[in-house]
């Protein structure tokens, strides 16, 4: 080969299981090998590298990855190479090592900064095939070298880990410690966000508003909140609409609080999951909140910001719930009127204290729990839904949608709103009347002013 022919192009097709951070972290692994010369492949089949970004929250997650793997066979047979990695990874990487050896390298997400090191090193079929240690060096600006947007919004680290040790969680085991990243590199990384045609970052953490930074000088304080980066970064030109996921109750302080109050830029929309109404479950889940507690909470955010929309995550089926105890999260619901909330059946992850509990409810009665619960949630979703036709709304235009002619958006409450548009429009944030409710959309024309 001659020294001016470039090497033949390699492609990478990263499969993502569970939450925004392992989306986010899925972009940051592909971004990192673009100087590797890989480029992103729609399927396994085109790829020359897949990795399995996997979550440990969902239920039998680690079943889901192997069978993901029975069916890669023929990027093994034809010479691709196989990576596992997230949460799972990090939970098992030995034990999947063992039972697929088909895969070439597992990696925790402590290391991901390391990724082009590490498959260079696999392409010489040298070095460890196991990267789960975890690593004190700064990663986060290592993650975001180079980083290329991908539309209008966009997700940012800014923390990551958890001390919190909820007993039913491995993202203590597998994240690693509450590590929160510099107020300067997350600036930094968000203005040049804006300056690719960002107008939306969603800040994310394992507990986002557990973040702290040392406050720049002159400022008067010696350290930083959430809140008060908020603010900070609600001066970039540019930079339209902020949220930030996920939150713990027990990190909800004022200045985050005051925040959602004083700046527009701020989205109203909460993410704050409580996961039971009954205070025994919370004390065996060791939630560090009470039901009523998480209540204040709420009543203190809405008279912060009136018209904020209020989303969670519930668990059912916890050991030791009991049908008084179910009713008690049910009544929660019923007082808090939610938005949005996800819910699920508890499952057990092995190595958390949850797993060895006594009094593991039964899968029929968590099942029928679970459905209840859905159907209270959907009718609450479909209400908050509802109460928004007639209004007028700031809608960031995102993407095409299916249709001929249409856009789809979202609105400051983080719901798809599907509108006829012109291709103009995309990247702008614009007033849009809502027309319609669907079962999980809203529907719109374009309008004039946005509600106050």
């Amino acid at each position: 080969m001659s020294t001016t022919e470039k090497s033949p192009k390699k492609r990478v097709h990263v499969k993502t299981w569970g939450c925004q951070m392992n989306v986010y972290d899925s972009e940051r692994m592909s971004g990192l090998l673009k100087p590797l010369g890989y480029e992103a492949a729609e399927t396994p089949e085109d790829a020359d590298l897949v990795i399995l970004n996997t979550c440990h929250i969902r239920e039998k997650a680690a079943e889901k990855v192997y069978s993901e793997l029975g069916r890669l066979k023929d990027v093994k047979a034809r010479g691709g190479t196989i990576a596992v990695a997230g949460c799972v990874a990090q939970a098992e990487g030995a034990e999947m090592r063992e039972r697929a050896p088909q895969i070439d390298f597992v990696i925790g997400p402590q290391s991901y900064h390391k990724l082009p090191e590490i498959v260079a090193k696999t392409a010489r079929q040298t070095g460890e095939r196991l990267y789960t240690d975890f690593d004190v060096e700064e990663k986060f600006d290592r993650l975001a070298e180079g980083r290329e947007a991908e539309g209008y919004s966009a997700f940012v680290t800014v923390q990551e880990g958890c001390d919190k040790f909820c007993t039913f969680c491995v993202v203590p085991y597998t994240r690693g410690a509450e590590v929160s990243r510099s107020a300067d590199a997350i600036t930094l990384e968000c203005r040049q966000l804006v300056q690719q045609g960002v107008r939306e970052v969603t800040l994310l953490g394992q507990n986002v508003n557990a973040w702290h930074g040392k406050a720049p000088s002159g400022d008067g304080r010696d350290e930083w909140g959430l809140g008060e980066l908020i603010r900070h970064l609600a001066r970039i030109d540019g930079l339209d609409r902020i949220r930030f996921t996920t939150s713990h109750p027990k990190d909800m302080d004022d200045g985050l609080l005051e925040a959602f109050g004083e700046e527009p830029k701020l989205m109203p929309y909460l993410h704050l999951p409580v996961q039971a109404g009954n205070d025994r479950v919370l004390k065996a889940m060791n939630r560090a909140h009470t039901a009523e507690s998480y209540i204040r909470q709420i009543e203190k955010v809405r008279a912060a910001r009136p018209d904020i929309a209020i989303s969670g995550d519930m668990i059912v089926g916890f050991p030791g719930e009991d049908e008084a105890a179910f009713e008690d999260t049910m009544a929660l619901v019923r007082d808090v009127n939610y938005a949005s909330c996800f819910s699920f059946k508890y499952s057990r992850r092995p190595g958390t204290p949850g797993a060895t509990m006594p009094k593991q409810v039964a899968e029929d009665i968590k099942n029928e729990r679970l459905q209840r619960l859905q159907a209270l949630l959907n009718e609450q979703r479909h209400a908050f839904d509802q109460a928004q036709v007639g209004r007028t709304l700031p809608v960031l235009f995102e993407k095409a949608g299916r249709l001929e002619g249409q856009l789809v958006g979202k609105s400051p409450y983080l719901q798809s709103v599907h509108v006829i548009a012109p291709g103009a429009t995309l990247g702008q944030i614009v007033p849009v009347r809502i027309e319609e409710r669907g079962p999980n959309s809203l529907k719109g024309v374009l309008g004039q002013g946005a509600d106050d």
